[in-house]
This record gives structure tokens, C-alpha cells and sequence, in this order.
């Protein structure tokens, strides 16, 4: 989802409609709509030249524009989204749900999405 939202901010910030965007990259307003809201995947083709018409950086669009650094102030060989970086933040408010997720991540979401009703 990271990329689609990335997309809309730049279309916006450059004021341009879905329409216009769509036009310019040869697909339909609803292909541009779906790329933004994560129903649909620009080809790499079209991907280059979206990043190109909202002068984007390909890293940023696809969420790898934080280096992730530990205790000792090294670089992991792993980028994280920085929306990634603000779920673990919010997670660890919470010691206890933290926990649940360091000790059992996939029974936890599991239990949260029963708690949610999702699927």
C-alpha cells in the first residue's frame, strides 16, 4: 500500500488529476486510481515512467528509503518502510501487545484479525 499512497502524494503535490497522469502514461484513470489504492500493479515498464513523470525516487516509491541501524549503531543489510517503522513504534506503546507479537506474530494477528472479524 506504501507504494499507492507514495504515487497519490506526488500526483497531488504536482496538482495533477488522475486523469491527466493516466494520459500521460498511456493507461486509463482507473488503472492510475488502482495503483494508488493497491488493487493494481504498474508493469515495470510503467513504473519507470511514473517515478520519472512525478520525479520520484524508485526507493522511496517502494518504502526503502530508511536504513534500519541496531543498538551498535551498524546498518543492517535490511531497508525498512517508514510506515513499517511507525507500526513497530506504536506497537512497542504497548508492552503487552508487543510482547504477544515478539513471542507468537502469526498466532497474534491471528487473534486480531478474529478480534476484527477480517478474513
Amino acid at each position: 500500500m506504501i507504494i499507492g499512497e507514495r504515487l497519490k502524494e506526488a500526483r497531488l503535490a504536482k496538482k495533477m488529476s488522475q486523469e491527466t497522469l493516466g494520459k500521460m502514461l498511456g493507461v486509463s484513470k482507473v488503472s492510475i486510481c488502482g495503483y494508488e489504492t493497491g488493487t493494481r500493479t504498474p508493469n515495470m515498464s510503467n513504473f519507470l515512467k511514473l517515478i520519472e513523470i512525478l520525479d520520484l525516487d524508485a526507493k522511496y516509491v517502494l518504502g526503502m528509503d530508511v536504513k534500519v541501524i541496531n543498538e551498535d549503531n551498524e546498518e543492517y543489510p535490511v531497508k525498512l518502510a517508514k510506515t513499517d517503522i511507525q507500526i513497530v513504534e506504536e506497537l512497542k506503546k504497548n508492552r503487552e501487545l508487543y510482547n504477544m507479537f515478539c513471542s507468537n506474530p502469526k498466532r497474534t494477528v491471528e487473534r486480531i484479525k478474529s478480534k476484527l472479524n477480517l478474513k
